[in-house]
């Protein structure tokens, strides 16, 4: 029993107060709302570090890779996996929305209803290469100082580190001191997690008592099927992901250990927030630390399971909606490019993050700007589970890219 406990205390006191919170949310509905501050205190802090844990973890697995091969590889695989389980996350949501219909004619008018007067038409057509080139950099070095910036940030991350892998013996001194850095942060990390059981407890407190009110029947639908397909996914895709990994044994391992970034993710709805909690999880299952610290903080922007089944789901409900035809080959890999690129643009932060996702999905779909509102609530009522795939979609990742660059045996040999 002392090892159990010694094992999972940190787990069994997130669940613990993730339970009491939800109790006190349906308990106390909206006046939970009081206890708001106290878990937005935890989630501040945990941004406040984000952006120095992407520089550091990201700079420094990549300056330690010695074997150039080595480097290339950790990071062409894991963007061959990212390719991979995103377009299979991509034709799950399709297979889902193209069977069941999101939301019926009866409800059209009262969804349409939800639009705001103020709302007006723009003309303004959204700019695909502006809209990457702001994604991916920034024209002041203060701003890529921000959790806004994540994109960019792990973009000139990587380019840090393979700078500093080229610079030889000049850059092991700098390398030194990103290390000495990095471990500052990670014990930093675990000192407000001694604070994580009440901030997230609170949080979800607040985060279930707001929920609910009035919604429309399409809303309501689309929230269910998401949550079940996110739970399916969740079961049967890295269970099946863990055993091509490593068998049996990476399937023991994953579960094992992945329960942290679970929590972690449905509490918080942040991807980025999650990424200590996932981290943990990855090299506990035995990812190495190269792969682990390069794969987790490249997910949060470049890997989204949750989030490109979300886009598909958010495609199709307007298509529904407004009588859109995508029933061709074209439309098909029309929706499947949109969702992939949509999901690119979605800032690892709570419900808001896809704000400029969402503004892509309607000019590129041809769908009227006054519709973003539309999007914006099913963005809001399927976070939790969407934020649940991207963030245990990235370990189950990780196992992959190192089942790629260290062989069929790597877990045999986790240290």
């Amino acid at each position: 029993m002392k090892k159990i406990w010694k094992n999972y205390k940190q787990t069994i006191l997130l669940l613990i107060g993730l339970i009491i919170g939800a109790i006190i949310g349906l308990i106390f509905g909206e006046k939970a709302a009081v206890l708001s501050p106290f878990g937005d205190l935890f989630i501040n802090l945990l941004f406040v570090i984000i952006v120095p844990l992407i520089f550091l973890t990201i700079t420094t697995s990549i300056a330690k890779i010695k074997q150039p091969k080595r480097l290339g590889k950790v990071i062409t695989s894991t963007f061959v996996i990212f390719l991979i389980t995103s377009l299979i996350a991509c034709l799950i949501g399709l297979t889902i929305t193209y069977s069941i219909k999101l939301v019926n004619p009866n409800d059209t008018k009262a969804i349409i209803a939800t639009l705001s007067d103020t709302v007006e038409e723009t003309s303004e057509e959204l700019n695909l290469l502006s809209r990457t080139v702001q994604a991916i950099s920034v024209n002041d070095f203060r701003e890529i100082l921000s959790k806004n910036s994540i994109l960019a940030l792990v973009i000139m991350s990587i380019l840090t580190g393979i700078a500093i892998n080229k610079s030889d013996k000049d850059g092991e001194k700098f390398l030194s001191v990103l290390e000495s850095a990095n471990t500052v942060i990670l014990k930093l990390i675990d000192i407000i997690f001694y604070y994580a059981p009440i901030g997230l407890g609170c949080y979800f407190a607040a985060l279930i008592g707001t929920f609910g009110g009035e919604i429309a029947l399409g809303y309501l639908k689309t929230f269910i099927i998401y949550t079940v397909v996110a739970i399916l996914f969740y079961f049967i895709f890295y269970t099946l992901y863990a055993f091509i990994s490593a068998g049996k044994k990476g399937v023991k391992s994953f579960w094992s250990n992945i329960v942290p970034a679970t929590i972690t993710s449905i509490s918080t709805c942040s991807s980025a927030a999650s990424i200590p909690a996932n981290l943990k999880s990855a090299k506990g299952i035995g990812v190495p630390n190269d792969i682990a610290e390069t794969v987790i903080p490249l997910g949060t922007s470049f890997h989204k399971d949750g989030s490109v089944i979300g886009s598909v789901f958010k495609i199709m409900f307007l298509v529904y909606l407004f009588g859109a035809n995508v029933y061709t080959p074209g439309g098909i890999l029309k929706v499947i490019g949109v969702a992939l690129i949509a999901n690119l643009l979605i800032t690892a932060v709570p419900v808001g993050g896809g704000t400029i996702s969402e503004m892509m999905i309607i000019s590129l779909m041809g769908f009227p700007m006054a519709s973003l509102p539309i999007l914006t609530i099913i963005a809001t009522i399927i976070d939790p589970a969407a934020t649940l795939l991207n963030v245990t979609g990235d370990s189950a990742s990780s196992m992959l890219v190192t089942r790629l660059v260290d062989g069929k045996d790597w877990l045999k040999h986790k240290k």
